[in-house]
């Protein structure tokens, strides 16, 4: 007997790249509905796509230093799933609400639980902070710090279509979590590779003295 799978699978055939459709504007939710490119719901939805290619460069980075560094293997492909789950995350904001059906792709609260196993489980292996920290040390961990501000820019969008649309409570949560999870996921990936790590210091600006 064939396991029945919690969603859809995609029915997308894509022949013709361009159809002019969007010419003047406007695109369409996952209903049908015309809406303008500049609405709430779809710079939602967007942003999470700019984040998604983000974390495909990401994952292709820390793929590229498994060699020497293994355990960076690991990272690559929790960033594939991640990859996967915004795919689902955009599908669930490109539906309005009534349009959803019960097997529509979507975050779900076992992802963000997830999430947090892995935020904890990774956290244990770092140092307690004693400053904030700067984005660098390493490549990985600077691309894995501009995901983290694309992912808190798709929040920021994400609250304030809450404000104005129903969207599930599991979107925000989702967000919320892979925010932190990659914030995490930064500091880990100078941790794996042996990079130091550096520290906000405040007394470093041209203000405060520093060259």
């Amino acid at each position: 007997m064939k396991e029945e799978k919690p969603f859809h699978e995609p029915k997308v055939v894509l022949g013709k790249i361009y159809t002019r459709a969007g010419d003047k504007g406007e695109t369409s939710l996952v209903g049908g509905q015309r809406v303008l490119k500049n609405e709430a719901r779809i710079e939602c939805y967007g942003t999470v796509d700019e984040l998604n290619a983000f974390a495909g460069l990401a994952r292709e980075s820390a793929a590229a230093l498994a060699a020497p560094f293994p355990a960076l293997s690991s990272l690559a492909g929790i960033l594939l799933r991640v990859q996967h789950e915004l795919f689902n995350l955009g599908s669930i904001l490109a539906t309005l609400p009534g349009d959803a059906g019960p097997r529509q792709p979507r975050v779900t609260d076992a992802d963000v639980e997830q999430l947090e196993r892995e935020i904890d489980r990774m956290n244990r292996e770092l140092s307690p902070l004693r400053s904030f920290v700067l984005p660098g040390g390493s490549r990985l961990c600077a691309e894995l710090h501009v995901c983290r501000t694309v992912c808190r820019r798709a929040e920021r969008l994400a609250v304030a279509l809450s404000r104005r649309e129903r969207i599930a409570p599991e979107v925000l949560r989702y967000l919320n979590r892979l925010s932190d999870a990659f914030f995490v996921w930064s500091r880990w990936a100078n941790h794996a590779t042996g990079a130091a790590e550096t520290l906000w210091e405040p007394n470093l600006s041209a203000s405060g003295g520093g060259e």
